[in-house]
């Protein structure tokens, strides 16, 4: 074999680790988890911010292995899952199987490292996504709600690493990633319709991209809004932010209630891209402007 195709091989190989471990999923969760230690921690402890980090990616790469192996044969029918490494072939489900089962044992030891309550929670999310969520969606437009439980968990996570403690503020922060996953993922079963139906999935609410579908978009966006401020009014314990801050994360809200409501006017693929877009920038912004507020008000 020639130096050209060890090094394509290798290539392949990583392509394929990252592909059945969604990375850039993950590292959006790890990113998630870390913002929530920050708003929770005295003192940062560099050492259980890279536990955290590395607990908190091989939980998401399980729970994705796990989910890949099986849709395996729902992946093959939908034009975005088809090349994936075991669809393709360029992976056995075995091979799959022992990479979601070493990643799940290791995080959730690793999490433990931290606490018992990081790795009770690491490994309900594990548990949730891959026996629940991963099955209902061929069955039911509920699987969503189902799925935003792990999805809403990193966020919360990084706060009990923090405390050793769930009370109301990682509970809050909960369900801030909780009511957002909606306009995100259903703004993602909209552009992906047809594709999510050649296997079979319900990921919008109504089952069609109709006004009701639209209608609920909406709704749950003004509910992330009004979760994402309250905060500012000091009824969440040691989570706190400034009604500058909050100001801030209502001008976000606004921006991402404008494409909600303009998908409702013209129920377009290119409105729903640009609805997820916003929700992503939201949440991104939302978490750093939580952690910037913090740090400034301690250090003033």
């Amino acid at each position: 074999m020639s130096v050209t195709q060890v090094n394509t091989v290798k290539t392949s190989v990583i392509q394929d680790f990252k592909e059945i471990t969604k990375m850039r999923l993950a590292i959006s969760v790890v990113f998630s988890s870390v913002a929530g230690y920050l708003l929770g921690v005295d003192t940062i402890s560099w050492s259980t911010l890279l536990l955290l980090s590395i607990g908190g990616y091989l939980m998401v790469g399980a729970s994705n292995a796990f989910n890949q192996i099986i849709e395996r044969d729902l992946d093959v029918l939908m034009d975005r899952t088809k090349n994936r490494p075991i669809p393709s072939g360029r992976m056995s489900v075995n091979t799959a199987f022992a990479i979601a089962t070493i990643f799940t044992i290791t995080g959730i030891t690793v999490l433990y490292t931290i606490n018992a309550q990081t790795a009770m929670f690491g490994a309900v999310s594990i548990f949730v996504y891959a026996s629940l969520y991963t099955p209902l969606k061929t069955k039911t437009p509920l699987a969503v709600f189902v799925g935003a439980i792990p999805g809403a968990i990193p966020f919360m996570l990084g706060w009990v690493a923090a405390t050793n403690d769930f009370g109301i503020e990682p509970g809050t922060l909960f369900m801030v990633q909780f009511f957002w996953q909606f306009p995100h993922f259903w703004a993602i079963g909209w552009f992906l319709y047809e594709d999510y139906q050649k296997g079979g999935f319900f990921m919008l609410p109504t089952g069609k991209k109709d006004k009701g579908t639209a209608i609920q978009i909406i709704i749950y966006t003004v509910w992330t809004i009004v979760t994402s401020i309250i905060p500012v009014f000091g009824v969440t314990g040691d989570l706190y932010i400034t009604p500058v801050s909050g100001v801030l994360i209502l001008v976000l809200g606004v921006f991402l209630l404008r494409y909600a409501i303009r998908l409702h006017k013209d129920r377009q693929t290119k409105t729903a891209k640009q609805l997820m877009l916003a929700s992503v920038s939201y949440i991104t912004l939302l978490q750093i402007i939580y952690v910037a507020d913090k740090f400034i008000r301690e250090w003033i």
